[in-house]
């Protein structure tokens, strides 16, 4: 195994957005059971820090690999199309129209049932969100276009925070 390898090669998984979740998980665990630094204690402080920064370098791996979010964004950065959230801000007008309804629909609504119907509503916007970014990345080769749904998909994702911290403000 080499430190600089991809996320997918050290995991051995095919290079792809779509991959199974139970997989995932269970090479992390056969991965750190290989590498864990006490594996490693009869052969000193050297090999205990390698162990350790293997450990870690699989936990990184596994923490981006495991959520769709970071699995799309780290993939079309491997691809050259990095994300660049911070500083590319551009959508297209039809989904800033989107988040404007929304902001809208979160400041108008009265109750957890009226915030639950938005939840649902952004919980399905965002499943199909994820297919098309599996479409742009799986079949069509696009990580331009997917790095443009990535940030999308980052809006919902802050945006259903918003929706969890009003719902807690209710129960309060």
């Amino acid at each position: 195994m080499n430190l600089n390898d991809s996320d997918f090669t050290l995991f051995a998984l095919p290079e792809r957005f779509a991959q199974d979740a139970g997989a995932i998980t269970a090479r992390w665990k056969e991965l750190q059971r290989e590498a864990h630094p006490d594996k490693f204690a009869g052969q000193g402080a050297a090999a205990q820090r390698v162990a350790l920064q293997w450990s870690v370098r699989i936990n990184e791996a596994y923490q981006r690999l495991k959520d769709p979010l970071r699995r799309a964004a780290y993939l079309c950065e491997l691809r050259g199309a990095p994300i660049q959230a911070e500083n590319n801000t551009a959508m297209p007008a039809a989904f800033l129209m989107q988040q404007m309804e929304w902001r809208e629909a979160l400041e108008d609504a009265q109750g957890e049932a009226e915030l639950d119907a938005l939840a649902q509503r952004l919980a399905g916007d965002r499943r199909a969100m994820l297919a098309h970014i599996q479409q742009l990345l799986d079949e069509a080769g696009d990580a331009r276009a997917a790095a443009q749904q990535v940030r999308a998909l980052m809006f919902l994702e802050r945006f259903g925070a918003d929706i969890e911290d009003r719902l807690a403000q209710l129960g309060q």
